[in-house]
Parts: structure tokens; C-alpha cells; sequence
């Protein structure tokens, strides 16, 4: 049955009157009074109502508190046991979530309630609508400008263990060994006791850690064969192949190892692939099947993150995390780009300018963006020779036709034909050149021949802009990113989960980037409150030493008068405005 309160029905004595005004004023400057206030309303209790039954079944827990508990668990990164205590006795939680009584009812969560909220969230995909809401409301109440955004990508490590390749082999077989013992006793009783033991005997585990560099290619030889004998002996087994521990077996089988022919005997030969031929995508962990590997920062998962920004320096508004996605380590973050931007469209947070690294800026990438109505600041991929010239170094019109090359020659003839471009030089021209050798033209019957295309004209352009100080300028602003990526890490954890698998990996990461968005609310919002309480008692100030001029020194106060100043009914200094 479901359980919901009515939160908007304000108290009329407070809900919580033992709390004195000085514990009162810690709390209303905390992200509690923040969340009460703006978020706990627009949570979206209403797509999990379909979990529920209206009548039938005992009374669900407060549903409004239990996605309120599903952000504050990943944004204070707490284990399960100690999201529990702190729901149990954490004033400032109970604040923040209404929590109003202290009976068991309300105050006390049961792990498997918590267990199933978090297991309906992760499976219907409804932790992305938690953070939409969260975000989106922020941005309103605040009055966020998303027009201009920047892109980055933090790395993630999951809750597994890092394996060599050797470890990788003997754990998956492993694992399939334990699942067959445990579900299909009779075909695990039929294989051969020097096998099994080999991987489940107590021993085995140290057996394959201590294995010398020199001896590596053989123990994995033999791990190979195993490995194919396992997925041969049990192909015709449909009640072993449909196991996820066979399908991984047959999975690193095909990533690692290479089925040729012995040509003596005729028999099949497994061989080992070397380290470059294993792809990026590969099995890095059976206990983690979904991550993946980038040979910069190693295996797990990354995040992309898409956050607002100002340039002005000195009006700091509030910088929100617009858009979070989650995938696995190999990915490229060429990839990324569209579907951020795509994503936050459909939620009115689309950007008008995007800063990011040279990995998004790809010219097809700047492209598809400016179809969007987006712009794309980034640096071009690649550097070209310090001492060699590019067709940057060349004078181009408006419609890509060379006018001059770097040493001031012109074409003797231009070409153009469905986007591809050629100017060709004079042979006597270039052969004499001093810079003949550092030149991208090319000799052709007719002279010396420079092609290029479209692409080649817009990346030209970009990097003639790269150059300049208003890019520098603006580029400038890309870093405060990492700043977000630090803050993340910091404050919620993000970089270490306890979780493995996408979904759960995707789920955490994505509540602590709600996280983050209200610790920078509640800090913006006190920060603008100092400044707004600074102002009201510099004038105050200054509305009192013009009362004492008012009443000590009444000619002075004709004098102010007959100049154009007045007193209100408050006796508050006044100046009249001047056409």
C-alpha cells in the first residue's frame, strides 16, 4: 500500500520546537533547509507508484523520504548500516527529509527496505529522473545560465579486484567451476580431480600469484587449454551454456586465445594473444564483466560530466552539473559529446557554447554540434611540426581559394569540385623557395600542387584561432572543471565505489552528482545571504549617522534638505535622483 505525506501543508507551532534558534540557524544554513525546502517536493514519487498497490499490502515507508534517502546516502558516501543509523538519529536528516516523529514508523528503515528501493531505481533506469528533478529545480530556483557549458570525463573504479592476466583466466574458470558445483552437481562431479583442484583447492588462489615473469607465457599456455577444454566439454550442455559464468568463459576464450591447427598432429593448438591484440572492450574482471580498460587511466568506468560556467570573474553564480552518463573505461570521449549536449536540450538546459578538450572537439563532433545550434570550443587534435607549414600558413578567401602562400607567391590556377580544392604554383617558383622542404605542396605535371578539402579548411581556421588571445582567453575557463572532478571525488567519493556493474556503478554516480549540485546551492545560497546581510548593515550604518546629523545638527539637516535630501517616515537617508 502506498505511503505518502503531505508536505506542502506547512506546521503551524514548527516541526520541531525543541530545536533552540541557534541550532535552528545551523540547520537553515545547511543543504537541509535547501532540500526541504525546493527538492523534496519535486522528487518523483509518482514514477514508482506502479511498484505499489493503492489498498492491498502493509503501508510502504514515507516514499518522499525514501528518494530523499536514496541522494543523501551517495552524496555523504555512506555505507548501507550507516545511511540506516543516520535516518534513524541524524536531526538534520529528519529536518531536511520531514521526518517529524520519533516512533519506529517513520524514523526506522529495515536494510531490505532500503535494498529494494535502490534495486527499483537501478532497474527501471529511475535514478536519471532523480537527478533531473534535482537539477532541474535547482536551476529555476536559482535561475542557472546553461548557455554556456563545459565537458569532461572522471574515471571510476568499481568494487573489483585488479587482475593481471593470469588472475584474470583463474578467476573466471574459477567462478565457473563454483557455479557448476553449486547448480549442476552431477557434470561437476565427472571432471577430473587434478583439474578442479588445481583452481578450488585453498592453495590454488597463492598457486597462481606466485608465478615467476619468465614462466608467465607457459602458466597462461596451460590456463588456455584449460579454458578451451571447459568450453568444448560443455558446449552440448544447454543447462551449462545458458550460465552468465560459461558465457564469460567462452567471452575470454575469444578475447585471449587464438584456436589454430597443430600441423604435425592435426589436433587444435590454443595459443595466447599478445598484449596489443586484446581489445580495450575485453574482460577486465568476471566479478565486473560490464567495465573496461583506457590505457591512460586503467580499468573500471569513466563519467561525463557537462557543468554551467561564467567568465566573468568578478559575478560568481551558481555552476550546476547539468548532465552526468556513465559507461565503461574504453570508451572514447569523441563519442560523448552529442549525446550530452542532446541530453540536456531535452530538458531546456541545452548550452549555446560548450569549452571541452581536444578529444570532443573533433571536426565532426563541431559539426553535428553547430546543426544543434551548439558551438564547440575546443583545441584541434594534434600538433603538426613546429618547422613545418600547414595550410594554416596559407592566405584563404571566404570561399577556401588560396590567395598566397606563406612566402607571398600566388597560384597560377585554382580548382574546386565538390568540396576538394587545389592551387597549384609555378615549378620555378617553388623549386627556388627557402622553404621548399618544410612546404605541404606536392609535385605535379603542371607545377606544384597543393590539395585539400573542406575539413583541412575549417581546421586550418580553428587552429589559426587557437593562436589567438581571445581564444586563450576563453579557453581559459575550461580548467574550473577539474575543480568539479576534485570536488566530486572529495566530497562524495566518486572515484572508489563499492558497487560493480554499469547499472549500479551508474546509479551511485549519478546520485552523487545531485549530491554535489546541492552542497554548491547551499553554498551559494548562504554566500549571497553574507552578501545581501553586509549590504543591509553597511546602509544601516549609514542611516544612523545621518539620524544623529538629523538631531544634533539641525542646520546641517536644513541644509542636506535644501540640497535635495530627504527623510523618509523611518527616518531613513534618502537622495532625490537628478535628471
Amino acid at each position: 500500500m502506498i505511503h505518502t505525506k503531505d508536505h506542502k501543508t506547512l506546521n503551524i507551532f514548527g516541526p520541531f520546537p525543541f530545536l533552540g534558534p541557534k541550532r535552528m540557524k545551523l540547520i537553515e544554513t545547511s543543504w537541509a533547509k535547501l532540500f526541504r525546502d525546493h527538492v523534496l517536493l519535486e522528487l518523483p514519487v509518482n514514477k514508482i507508484f506502479r511498484n505499489y498497490h493503492w489498498l492491498k499490502g502493509r503501508p510502504t515507508k514515507e516514499l518522499y523520504a525514501m528518494l530523499g534517502l536514496m541522494i543523501l546516502q551517495q552524496m555523504h558516501d555512506l555505507t548501507d548500516e550507516e545511511a540506516i543509523h543516520q535516518f534513524a538519529f541524524n536531526l538534520e536528516w529528519h529536518y531536511a527529509l520531514d521526518i517529524t516523529s520519533e516512533s519506529d514508523a517513520e524514523s526506522y528503515l529495515c536494510p531490505k527496505t532500503l535494498w529494494t528501493m535502490r534495486r527499483v531505481l537501478t532497474e527501471q533506469n529511475l535514478y536519471g529522473v532523480l537527478f533531473e528533478s534535482v537539477t532541474d529545480k535547482l536551476a529555476k530556483v536559482f535561475s542557472v545560465d546553461t548557455s554556456r557549458q563545459r565537458y569532461d570525463s572522471i574515471h571510476i573504479f568499481s568494487n573489483m579486484r585488479h587482475l593481471g592476466r593470469i588472475g584474470l583466466f583463474a578467476n573466471t574458470i574459477r567462478k565457473f567451476l563454483v557455479n557448476l558445483k553449486r547448480h549442476e552437481r552431477a557434470l561437476f562431479d565427472v571432471l577430473d580431480q587434478e583439474l578442479v583442484d588445481r583452481y578450488l583447492a585453498k592453495q590454488s588462489q597463492a598457486l597462481f600469484s606466485m608465478v615467476k615473469p619468465s614462466e608467465s607465457i607457459r602458466t597462461l599456455e596451460s590456463l588456455g587449454k584449460d579454458l578451451f577444454f571447459l568450453t568444448e566439454h560443455f558446449k552440448d550442455h544447454p543447462q551449462v551454456t545458458g550460465m552468465n559464468s560459461y558465457q564469460l568463459l567462452i567471452r575470454l576464450f575469444k578475447e585471449q586465445c587464438r584456436l589454430e591447427r597443430d600441423e604435425a598432429t592435426q589436433q587444435p593448438k590454443v595459443s595466447i594473444k599478445s598484449n596489443r591484440e586484446v581489445p580495450s572492450d575485453s574482460l577486465q574482471n568476471p566479478s565486473d564483466p560490464d567495465a573496461g580498460y583506457d590505457g591512460h587511466k586503467g580499468k573500471g568506468y569513466q563519467m561525463q560530466v557537462a557543468e554551467t560556467y561564467c567568465p566573468e570573474e568578478k559575478k560568481k553564480p551558481l555552476s550546476l552539473i547539468t548532465e552526468v552518463q556513465v559507461e565503461s573505461a574504453d570508451k572514447s570521449d569523441a563519442h560523448a559529446l552529442i549525446p550530452l549536449i542532446e541530453a540536456t536540450q531535452q530538458r531546456g538546459l541545452g548550452p549555446q557554447e560548450v569549452l571541452a578538450d581536444s578529444l570532443y572537439g573533433g571536426d565532426d563532433n563541431c559539426e553535428k554540434a553547430s546543426e544543434l545550434g551548439v558551438q564547440i570550443i575546443s583545441p584541434v587534435i594534434g600538433r603538426p611540426q613546429e618547422t613545418a607549414l600547414t595550410l594554416a600558413d596559407f592566405t584563404l578567401t571566404r570561399e577556401a581559394t588560396v590567395m598566397a602562400c606563406p612566402q607571398g607567391q600566388i597560384p597560377v590556377k585554382t580548382q574546386h569540385k565538390k568540396g576538394k580544392h587545389t592551387a597549384v604554383f609555378a615549378l620555378q617558383t617553388c623549386a627556388n623557395c627557402s622553404r621548399f622542404n618544410e612546404c605541404p605542396v606536392k609535385p605535379g605535371k603542371k607545377g606544384y600542387s597543393l590539395r585539400y578539402n573542406d575539413k583541412a579548411v575549417r581546421l586550418a581556421e580553428r587552429r589559426a584561432h587557437e593562436k589567438t588571445p581571445a581564444f586563450r582567453e576563453l579557453y581559459r575557463f575550461r580548467a574550473g572543471i577539474e575543480g568539479t572532478m576534485s570536488d566530486l571525488d572529495r566530497k562524495t567519493g566518486v572515484k572508489r565505489l563499492r558497487v560493480r556493474g554499469v547499472d549500479a556503478v551508474s546509479f551511485c554516480a549519478t546520485l552523487k552528482a545531485a549530491g554535489l549540485n546541492l552542497f554548491r546551492a547551499a553554498a551559494f545560497k548562504n554566500r549571497e545571504d553574507r552578501e545581501k546581510r553586509a549590504v543591509e548593515k553597511r546602509n544601516l550604518g549609514l542611516f544612523d549617522l545621518i539620524y544623529v546629523f538629523k538631531e544634533r545638527f539641525s542646520a546641517l539637516y536644513a541644509d542636506l534638505k535644501n540640497l535635495g535630501f530627504y527623510f523618509n517616515t523611518n527616518n531613513l537617508f534618502c537622495v532625490k535622483a537628478f535628471a
